[in-house]
């Protein structure tokens, strides 16, 4: 069994900047896909960022909506996933999950959400104007 457990989540003004965490327990989870998905009300889950871990380099994939400003990292030692988050926009509002998987090319595309295999709870963020 593996769990995750995010955390980070808050409020912030535009242009600012959260970090989210997420901690991995369980059985081994390598080497597959971990993640973040998103959601906003009314809105699809899409996905944010996903990080391969069986690669002889990170394989890492951003939807286009934060290129440039997301950046996703792991830390094998503390088990965690990480989504350190800048310059964010109101548009970034939503419920963000982190999520264990396989196929990391397909998660910031159509349906990407159907390659996970273990959700967190997840943790909100709101950006304010």
């Amino acid at each position: 069994q593996v769990q995750l457990v995010e955390s980070g989540g808050g409020s912030v003004q535009a242009g600012g900047s959260l970090k989210l965490s997420c901690v991995v327990s369980g059985n081994n989870y390598g080497p597959i896909c971990m993640g973040w998905f998103r959601q906003a009300p009314g809105k699809e889950r899409e996905g944010v960022a996903s990080f391969f871990t069986g690669g002889l380099e990170p394989n890492i994939y951003y939807a286009e909506s934060v290129k440039g400003r997301f950046n996703i990292s792991h830390d094998s030692t503390k088990k965690t996933l990480y989504l350190q988050m800048n310059r964010l926009k109101v548009e970034d509002t939503a419920m963000y999950y982190c999520a264990l998987g396989v196929y990391c090319s397909l998660w910031v595309g159509p349906a990407g959400g159907r390659m996970v295999q273990t959700w967190g709870q997840g943790t909100q963020v709101t950006v304010s104007s």
